[in-house]
């Protein structure tokens, strides 16, 4: 008996062993699913196993080099220096105040641009640094643009400082916060809504293509376009968040802003060069501006981009006085552009000053707004925002200032 058990026991074994080769998947398959419903997570199936393994084969055969072009970063080239030796060859001084030009000079340095400043109240040209770049046909404005695009709005009454306008899903934006941080799709949305003809009225009104200054020697008019451009360009809309086909002159610019801080007297801009010039000097108005009343709707605004927005760099260097102003930083045919045009809010010291710089990845506009901040600084330690004595000032070869005259030139 006992070798009959051991006989058919070892026939048992021969017929396991000839069923684990003959049908090992079936029985790993049985082992699996046993397995897995014992488990207390719900089984993963072969289908999602599959698909995982599908996935990670072919990023595995991606090349490399296709990997690295889909997240290599276009770095735009700039053919221009942001630094220049000699900026101040040629220029014509002895008509500016001597204090102010030697604050811009010192702010400006090696910086390859220009820095204008001018007596709001008369619209004399206190100081330009760099007169071959000022006197240029000038460059693209930037964001500088949107003080021309807001005073339109605002006088259309289109918008006021509270009016927000939808920029997307969740997001809605007041003029405000648009000029504090240069929201270009809120003047994109100002712009179309008001049409590139009114756009282009204003425009002129405010002196954007034609000469800001009476009798400046050299002086160009730049460029505004007599139509709408290209929708592949942009059309109205970018020109009134980038300035995009336009081309702006520092005297342009600074009369606006002169303008905008007297309460709209366009001033045609004066630069004598000699100090009979200066004795003799009598402003001369270009027209008068109906903006006093939307200054104020703008005046938080360009109080916050010195404050907490784009011109903040200013107090790296001056924090005594309020400082009103509008940065503007793009870039054209290799040529990196940065503006900043600004003016002290003070009741006495009141000077606007434009900073034009242009170069390469250095230049933009906080770092224009950043020379300004040094220009102010020094014209502080030089008493300039302080109350004079009658009869002075901080030159005394520039004391007379008359009643403006209207003038055509």
């Amino acid at each position: 008996m006992k070798a009959k058990f051991c006989g058919l026991l070892f026939r048992l074994f021969v017929i396991l062993g000839l069923a684990l080769l003959l049908e090992p998947s079936s029985i790993a398959a049985s082992v699996n699913t046993r397995t897995l419903t014992n488990r207390k997570s719900a089984p993963v199936s072969e289908t999602q196993h599959a698909k995982r393994r599908m996935r990670t084969l072919a990023k595995s055969r991606v090349p490399r080099t296709a990997v690295a072009r889909r997240h290599r970063r276009s770095y735009e080239r700039f053919h221009t220096s942001s630094f220049a030796a000699d900026l101040t060859d040629g220029d014509i001084t002895n008509g500016e105040d001597p204090v102010v030009r030697q604050a811009a000079v010192e702010a400006l340095g090696n910086m390859n641009g220009t820095v204008v400043a001018i007596e709001p109240t008369s619209g004399r040209i206190l100081a330009m640094v760099n007169q071959k770049l000022a006197l240029s046909s000038g460059a693209q404005p930037c964001s500088t643009i949107k003080l021309s695009v807001a005073l339109a709005g605002l006088s259309e009454g289109l918008i006021d400082k509270e009016t927000e306008i939808r920029l997307g899903r969740r997001t809605r934006v007041n003029l405000t916060y648009a000029l504090a941080h240069s929201n270009n799709p809120y003047f994109e949305a100002v712009g179309r809504k008001l049409g590139f003809e009114k756009v282009s009225y204003y425009a002129h009104q405010f002196g954007l293509g034609e000469l800001a200054g009476y009798d400046i020697g050299g002086e160009q008019a730049g460029i505004y376009p007599e139509e709408e451009i290209s929708s592949k360009l942009g059309g109205v809309g970018k020109m009134c968040s980038f300035g995009e086909g336009i081309s702006m002159t520092p005297l342009q610019l600074g009369a606006l802003v002169a303008a905008m801080s007297n309460g709209g007297t366009l001033y045609y801009l004066q630069h004598p060069t000699t100090p009979e010039a200066v004795t003799d000097f009598q402003p001369r108005v270009k027209r008068h501006l109906d903006i006093a009343d939307v200054m104020q709707e703008m005046s938080d605004g360009l109080a916050g981009a010195v404050q907490y927005g784009t011109a903040r760099s200013l107090h790296l260097n001056f924090n005594e006085e309020e400082i009103l102003g509008k940065t503007g930083t793009c870039s054209r045919a290799g040529t990196r552009y940065g503006w900043f045009a600004s003016y002290s809010n003070t009741a006495i010291g009141r000077i606007v000053t434009v900073v034009f710089l242009q170069g390469g990845r250095p230049t933009f506009g906080p770092k224009a707004a950043e020379i300004a901040g040094r220009m102010y600084r020094n014209l502080y330690d030089h008493n300039f925002f302080l109350a004079k004595t009658a009869g002075t000032t901080s030159n005394p070869d520039l004391e007379k200032v008359s009643t403006p005259v209207p003038a055509q030139p």
